[in-house]
């Protein structure tokens, strides 16, 4: 990384995946997302969804009866125990170990596990190290 200061505000507004078997990734995500503090925020017969990630299921209406192709999704993590926490609940629920809990070279302090989810997702929790944060997180109201 060639800085260690970041300036931004919400880079992702929302992202949608759309899924071979919505009650399969429930499982998963509802795990997952439990360890990390985030919580479902609402459902429907075809979709569920949390803060910014909304997951469906290819006959719902915002599909529009195709699956997402493969992504990678990188959670944030409070501390290491949360990564590893994340890495167990992942499992559990039926993902697949891509890459233990451990130090990665992609910058000093950088300690993440990643995990398929049932439809081949890449997905990640991270925790960067020591560093400080301006705010816990961004406040938006309507």
């Amino acid at each position: 990384m060639e800085t260690q200061e970041l300036h931004r505000g919400r880079l992702i507004d929302h992202i949608q995946l759309v899924v071979r078997d919505l009650a399969a990734s429930r499982r998963f995500y509802e795990a997952i997302l439990q360890v990390l503090g985030v919580p479902i925020g609402g459902t429907g017969k075809d979709y569920f969804w949390s803060d910014e990630l909304f997951i469906s299921s290819a006959d719902s209406r915002a599909a529009l009866g195709k699956l997402t192709g493969r992504h990678h999704l990188a959670f944030q993590a409070r501390d290491h125990a949360m990564v590893d926490a994340f890495h167990k609940a992942g499992l559990a629920a039926g993902g697949t170990d891509n890459g233990a809990p451990g130090e990665r070279p992609y910058h000093p302090g950088y300690y993440a596990a990643f995990l398929l989810d049932p439809d081949g997702n890449n997905i990640e929790a991270v925790h960067h190290g020591a560093h400080t944060r301006s705010v816990a997180s961004v406040k938006i109201t309507f």
